[in-house]
């Protein structure tokens, strides 16, 4: 008997991601010296040091949901935000979630991701409909096949462990291979010169050979890791929204110390894995902005995902959301402060 994933998806055999058109319509993924503001989790790092080694971008902030700090006096607008969608018409970004609930009917305000670059909006697919088919891999994987169609990205095997690390990438390969499969069509992984070849058709790597390899990176990952704190992301706030890891020095923040040397220690880690320099020049850690924002989601406040109530959610104008799960949808609002 074919399964029900099987058959979604053989509905959607057959397309592949037009890298051309992509690049044509979202020309400043592929410029050098760009501004960008990152995830500060292991999926935003890997797309800040890939950036700034192989287009020399310079990482000016950090954001995730709570709290934006940004370079002082510089402007959102003038960024990129990797591994994050806004929902702003002059806002650039790259993200990787579940955003739409109904692609047969999408709110007026859409097209507020005209400058957003995203997998699941690319393929028209929606909560509703096709949630099962979601992208299942990470910001970084299709930052590789983008940049990989269009120049040389030089990547060791060995990065299979920090990009198989991120996102729980490695859980899904196995738990849901069909989808992961169609994915990694869609991305034309086949490519012979593309980095996801290098990373998910390694011969290199037996299942053994692989967990061996997993288990040095969370090793490595572990040593640097303190109490409340992985050593593969950089907190920035509690879970109340309040600063983390940030202090105030004359009216402007500085990240701490002890956090910046943490986090320096694990990018050390994926250059090491990766291949990658670590551009040290190329990362701001103090002289920092912060942006305050509302962050909230249904399952808190009693709501089920239906088009009422998503049409309720984006009346709100969210900076930005994720359909975390098939009954959750967390997000932020631009309250009480604004981007800058």
């Amino acid at each position: 008997m074919t399964s029900r994933i099987q058959l979604l998806l053989k509905e959607r055999q057959g397309d592949g991601i037009d890298y051309e058109r992509l690049i044509k319509n979202h020309p400043r993924i592929v410029e050098k010296d760009v501004n960008c503001i990152i995830s500060p989790d292991s999926d935003g790092l890997l797309c800040g040091l890939l950036m700034s080694y192989t287009l020399n971008w310079k990482i000016k902030g950090f954001y995730d949901g709570k709290i934006l700090i940004l370079e002082r006096g510089l402007s959102a607008k003038d960024c990129v935000f990797l591994d994050m969608e806004i929902f702003r018409k002059d806002i650039k970004s790259f993200g990787h979630h579940m955003l739409l609930f109904n692609k047969n009917s999408k709110p007026s305000n859409w097209n507020n991701f005209q400058n957003c670059i995203q997998p699941n909006n690319l393929r028209e697919y929606d909560g509703l409909h096709d949630f099962r088919l979601k992208y299942p891999l990470a910001t970084i994987h299709m930052l590789l096949g983008i940049l990989g169609h269009h120049l040389k990205i030089n990547i060791l095997e060995d990065a299979i462990a920090p990009l198989f690390f991120t996102d729980g990438t490695f859980n899904v390969l196995f738990k849901y291979p069909e989808n992961v499969l169609n994915w990694l069509n869609y991305l034309i992984s086949n490519e012979y010169n593309s980095p996801l070849n290098t990373i998910f058709k390694s011969e290199k790597y037996s299942v053994y050979n692989l967990m061996l390899e997993m288990d040095n990176f969370f090793r490595e990952r572990d040593k640097i890791s303190v109490s409340k704190e992985r050593g593969d992301r950089l907190r920035i706030s509690e879970k109340n929204g309040s600063p983390y890891n940030l202090e105030i020095v004359d009216g402007y923040y500085f990240l701490k110390k002890e956090a910046v040397k943490r986090i320096k220690d694990f990018i050390m880690i994926l250059s090491k894995f990766t291949g990658w320099e670590f551009k040290k020049e190329n990362w701001l850690w103090e002289n920092f902005d912060l942006s305050k924002f509302t962050k909230s989601d249904f399952k808190g406040n009693n709501k089920r995902i239906n088009t009422r109530n998503y049409a309720e959610l984006l009346n709100k104008n969210p900076l930005s959301w994720a359909m975390t799960s098939g009954d959750n949808i967390e997000y932020t609002l631009e309250e009480p402060d604004k981007l800058p």
